[in-house]
């Protein structure tokens, strides 16, 4: 963990979606495997790792080599399919101490915004079926942007959007891709631990166990309390 990086003066937090507000990936390593395995045994949950935080463009070039096909149309056609097929009540995965802890941001006074490598169609759904779209100030999706994370530049953008410097920002975030992005935007990074998926959350400021503790760390300056 970076330790050099503490006590500032937090304005803003901002959060990404899979893995952090919503416990997802599982769900969604379960049920490509489940749908591809049959003809493509090499389609495992542990060959899948490093999709998680993958942005939609990365990951379709990722999927094409994994499943030795070209990103052609038969190739969109089955991805596609697999998308589609999926369906995920998003209020029964997300994290239970959500809510309570946003609410506690904005009754700080800070900015809160999302910025996730998920599509804005998919963030938009996440949220209004979480009801919690309205504590958000700013919303900024992956597939806006030339390069997805570990590239800081989404969150670079969602720092000018919030009207706040990258040293008043708290990012949290859990995937390798979304911490480095985190740290190479200059924020103060708070990694979510999630020893499933082999996560490096090593270029982190600090790590976290829950979302609870989000509130506490924005109001100490990035000190963990």
């Amino acid at each position: 963990m970076n330790q050099e990086r503490t006590e500032r003066i937090i304005r803003a937090v901002a959060f990404d979606m899979d893995g952090v507000l919503i416990d997802s990936e599982p769900i969604y390593l379960r049920h490509t495997v489940k749908m591809l395995e049959m003809d493509h045994p090499q389609v495992t949950e542990e060959a899948m790792y490093p999709t998680v935080g993958m942005r939609s463009k990365e990951y379709r070039t990722f999927m094409a080599d994994l499943l030795h096909m070209e990103e052609d149309p038969e190739f969109e056609k089955l991805l596609d399919r697999v998308n589609s097929e999926c369906h995920v009540d998003y209020h029964s995965i997300m994290r239970p101490e959500v809510p309570g802890m946003l609410q506690t941001l904005r009754e700080m006074g800070m900015k809160i915004a999302l910025a996730s490598s998920s599509s804005l169609s998919n963030i938009r759904q996440v949220l209004k079926e979480c009801g919690i779209a309205d504590y958000f100030d700013s919303i900024v999706s992956g597939e806006s942007f030339v390069n997805g994370k570990p590239d800081p530049e989404i969150y670079l953008c969602t720092f000018e959007r919030l009207g706040a410097r990258p040293e008043e920002c708290l990012v949290v975030e859990d995937s390798t891709y979304g911490v480095a992005a985190g740290a190479a935007s200059g924020a103060l990074v708070a990694a979510l631990r999630d020893k499933r998926f082999s996560f490096d959350q090593s270029p982190a400021d600090l790590q976290i166990d829950s979302l609870a503790e989000v509130p506490g760390i924005a109001g100490a300056g990035g000190r963990s309390v």
